[in-house]
């Protein structure tokens, strides 16, 4: 008798109907290095507790091989995130409640603003939920947008050890929407890939004040690439500096918000308003119109 096969098409029935066995056999090593078979099984139980089933939310493709796919059960209170690569795969599995914020959701910036970049860049973390944005579980970051340079779906060519081959590697990074320049970052080191920098998250970075108490922050820059000054008045547009791989960071890519305070560690994130009206998710392609 042929097993049944994992795929995105009938995984929220196989695992309504506590097929976890046959789920767990499918997942990749380092998943199994997490979780043993009889702790997966015994969570998938408790998580299906009170569920009538699962609905499909949203699937999106993050490179040539991985596709992440996210159920919600029909009261829309839990969900299940996995990642299935092209063989069927499974590289992650996560179960949480789904929480949203839709008193701040509906909020936007009172000025619009443009995604600061010269190229087309692609949305890995964006969105109204924690697992297609995973800033949205902290009110400081939660309308926070990472983005990437990818290249026939791939975010570098060559090495991926080797920061230099990240497309996103010192490209050009501009203001966001006219200002004055608050703060700036220009010393912290780029990283190579796998080492980071806990204590200075952001790395280096501008921090830009607009009219109606508005900030904006570009973080993850490039060492000595920043050429605005502190004080500095500046157009919606203007070249301020290159992207790069400092603070916490896993590759290159910048990391750009709009808050309601000028230090990123106290003030609330707010949702962009952007000026071609669009609202980015994760698997977006975004690119700057001015």
């Amino acid at each position: 008798m042929k097993q049944t096969v994992i795929t995105p098409v009938n995984f929220a029935e196989q695992f309504f109907q506590k097929d976890f066995r046959l789920i767990y056999h499918q997942t990749a090593g380092p998943f199994q290095q997490l979780v043993t078979e009889e702790q997966f099984i015994d969570i998938g139980e408790s998580f299906n507790e009170e569920v009538s089933g699962y609905i499909l939310e949203i699937h999106t493709k993050l490179d040539k091989n991985l596709t992440h796919y996210l159920w919600l059960d029909t009261n829309r209170s839990k969900a299940i995130s996995v990642t299935f690569d092209n063989e069927h795969t499974i590289h992650s599995i996560q179960l949480a409640p789904f929480q949203t914020h839709p008193e701040t959701d509906k909020i936007y910036t009172k000025n619009e603003y443009i995604m600061p970049i010269t190229d087309t860049w692609f949305v890995v973390w964006g969105g109204t939920n924690q697992f297609i944005n995973y800033h949205y579980a902290y009110e400081a970051q939660r309308y926070a947008y990472d983005l990437v340079i990818k290249i026939d779906e791939q975010s570098y060519q060559g090495n991926p050890g080797n920061v230099k081959n990240y497309h996103a590697f010192g490209k050009d990074l501009i203001a966001p929407a006219d200002g004055q320049v608050i703060m700036v970052i220009n010393d912290k080191k780029d990283h190579q890939i796998g080492d980071t920098d806990e204590n200075q998250p952001a790395g280096n970075c501008v921090v830009i004040a607009h009219d109606k108490n508005e900030y904006s922050m570009i973080a993850h820059m490039k060492q000595g690439s920043i050429i605005v000054n502190e004080g500095d008045v500046v157009k919606q547009g203007q070249m301020i500096g290159k992207c790069g791989n400092s603070g916490n960071t896993s590759e290159p890519h910048i990391h750009f918000q709009v808050m309601d305070h000028p230090n990123f560690l106290e003030g609330k994130s707010i949702r962009i308003r952007f000026n071609d009206h669009r609202d980015p998710v994760q698997g977006d392609y975004v690119s700057p119109v001015l």
